[in-house]
């Protein structure tokens, strides 16, 4: 194996190595050799020795199809079953390769299906060899109450006296829970090593049996084919039963690998939401219009294309060829463009780290464009790789903001190409980086006076302002790029109403922020009204809202706050007296 390290290998000046050192036997016929190598390095060593390559004949093993891959695991599936003491489904095996196949780009088959096993089956006999979480969990908090049983009985005052008899209540409950799963975990514990042991035993006797005929002992091997094989096999049936109804339907232990596990190790592997759904992922995909509605507001048509989009890449039925979705979003500043590519990142993946951005103002000149993919070779900060392909690789599940992408150079485009077809992209160290499982979302303000002009009183964009927008649009940028996008969606300009519900959003979070201090915040709905009124802009969209509120009411809350004048758990209420806001508090009762 690694036939290319003998080229050079031990020498020294005046001395020879090892491949010239295996080249007369070679020839002589004296020795016979397979070697095993990649081609980049039988390109970069054996190659460039003439003599040493001529000796061999080249065989090029190409990765085995799905299906073989499949087989050569079936062939494995006994040996990591006894050696990790779980068993294996079936289903297990193809969802190894065809996950592995679809998710894994960078490896290859069977190698990268054999360790995603190998990984399922180590993380299923730890869960057996250790507590299990939901035993774990009540344990701790077991103990965390005999702690606080200890603190309270060496109190006297009526609270704690109330408080401990309430406590030592639950914990009489509580222990009663602990100690019936503490005995299912080591009554199951027992039950499945019996199960591995009995699998070993058999694994032994087959292996008895095959040198007994190799070394011709028939009797010796009739006896453990015909004899000890059977009886070791009925009493792991028997054995196997037991388990079963020793777990019942709560079962704490798992022994059997399946297709779920796999799917665990893919996420962990990748980033990707690969297993199945869950109840609780399903809902919220369900209603996920509903929640990208709660922050982003008056687009209800954006905010459904979107969500349409995500329902089709987990349901499995979009084109695994394409990321989930691209969109080109266009419309006036601050009417929530960029906030729903935020929201979806915090809806989807429960975190705003999943969402990369793109200023692509920052690559208006036409040598930027190497900062998305990585400088090419000789070039300074060769090894440091692109901004955009890093940031996908380390993060293939997310979503994708190109931001303002009017202002970028022509030749980005052509780099947004791949993506939006292939979903892939390749950087400058000859990486493919895979783009099928991310949201893809381009904003820009291109046309923006049509939509501004072109609103009726309903809030809906009239034809001829549609058609403006889209005449800017396609002079603007190329029809090969416009007719890769999913969608172009065009954001309205918002109404008062709508406006004033994003007050509430942002109060919202300066409510939370006060929280910290045990401070409550109210505005009546007068205040609310005038705040929309005074801090929005047509033209501006809802941005300036934030500036309003941090002049207005934010830097008068500050410094009564740092004066000592709003005591910690005070309430806070914020009024109208004519076409001034008010801040009022009482000290806690």
């Amino acid at each position: 194996d690694e036939l290319h390290t003998v080229v050079g290998a031990g020498a020294s000046e005046g001395a020879m190595d090892a491949g010239n050192l295996l080249k007369p036997m070679l020839a002589r016929g004296e020795l016979h050799l397979i070697g095993a190598t990649t081609l980049d390095e039988y390109r970069k060593y054996i190659e460039k020795d003439a003599a040493l390559e001529r000796r061999f004949q080249p065989v090029t093993i190409d990765e085995p199809t799905t299906e073989d891959a499949i087989s050569i695991l079936r062939g494995l599936r006994e040996r990591f079953e006894v050696f990790h003491g779980v068993k294996i489904q079936d289903a297990a095996l193809v969802a190894a390769v065809s996950l592995s196949d679809r998710y894994i780009a960078d490896r290859f088959l069977p190698d990268k299906a054999i360790d995603l096993v190998d990984e399922a089956c180590a993380m299923l006999r730890t869960e057996i060899d250790s507590m299990p979480t939901d035993l774990d969990e009540i344990t701790r908090r077991v103990t965390r109450m005999e702690i606080e049983e200890a603190a309270l009985a060496n109190e006297t005052d009526t609270a704690s006296a109330k408080r401990l008899e309430d406590l030592r209540r639950d914990l009489a409950d509580i222990r009663s829970d602990a100690d019936a799963m503490q005995a299912q975990w080591e009554t199951e514990r027992e039950a499945i090593r019996a199960v591995h042991n009995l699998r070993e035993q058999i694994e032994l006797t087959k292996a008895d049996a095959d040198r007994a005929e190799r070394e011709h002992d028939l009797s010796a091997a009739a006896r453990l084919i015909h004899g000890e094989l059977p009886e070791l096999a009925q009493r792991l049936r028997e054995q196997e039963e037991l388990l079963t109804q020793r777990q019942g339907e709560n079962q704490l232990l798992r022994e059997e690998v399946t297709d779920d596990e796999i799917s665990h190790i893919v996420a962990q592997w990748t980033g990707i939401a690969v297993s199945r759904l869950v109840e609780s992922e399903r809902h919220k995909l369900l209603r996920l219009d509903e929640i990208l509605h709660e922050s982003v507001i008056g687009q209800d048509e954006a905010v459904q294309l979107v969500a349409d989009a995500v329902i089709r890449a987990r349901s499995g039925v979009k084109d695994p060829r394409r990321p989930i979705g691209s969109f080109l979003f266009l419309g006036p500043t601050g009417v929530g463009k960029t906030e729903l590519a935020k929201t979806l990142a915090s809806a989807l993946f429960d975190s705003a780290d999943s969402l990369i951005r793109i200023d692509m103002s920052e690559y208006q000149e036409r040598h930027t464009v190497s900062r998305l993919v990585g400088a090419p070779p000789g070039y300074v900060g060769y090894d440091d790789g692109g901004q955009l392909t890093e940031a996908v690789r380390r993060r293939p599940y997310s979503v994708v903001l190109f931001d303002e992408v009017e202002k970028a150079h022509a030749d980005v485009f052509n780099t947004l190409l791949q993506i939006l077809d292939d979903g892939r992209l390749t950087d400058a160290q000859g990486r493919t980086v895979d783009f099928r499982n991310t949201v893809v979302i381009l904003t820009s303000n291109i046309g923006s006076h049509h939509l501004l002009a072109g609103v009726t009183d309903d809030g809906e964009i009239v034809e001829s302002a549609r058609d403006a927008v889209m005449g800017d649009l396609r002079r603007h940028f190329r029809p090969e790029f416009l007719n890769r996008l999913d969608d172009v969606v065009l954001f309205k300009p918002l109404k008062l109403d709508e406006i004033e519900q994003i007050v509430g959003l942002l109060v919202g979070d300066l409510q939370d922020r006060l929280a910290e201090r045990d401070l409550t915040l109210a505005l009546t709905s007068e205040a609310q009204r005038h705040i929309a009124e005074q801090g929005f802009d047509p033209v501006y969209g809802a941005r300036p809202l934030r500036r309003f509120l941090q002049h207005q009411l934010e830097t008068r809350i500050g410094r009564s706050l740092l004066a000592g004048d709003v005591a910690d758990g005070s309430a806070i209420t914020v009024g109208l007296d004519g076409d001034e806001l008010t801040v009022s508090w009482a000290a806690p009762s």
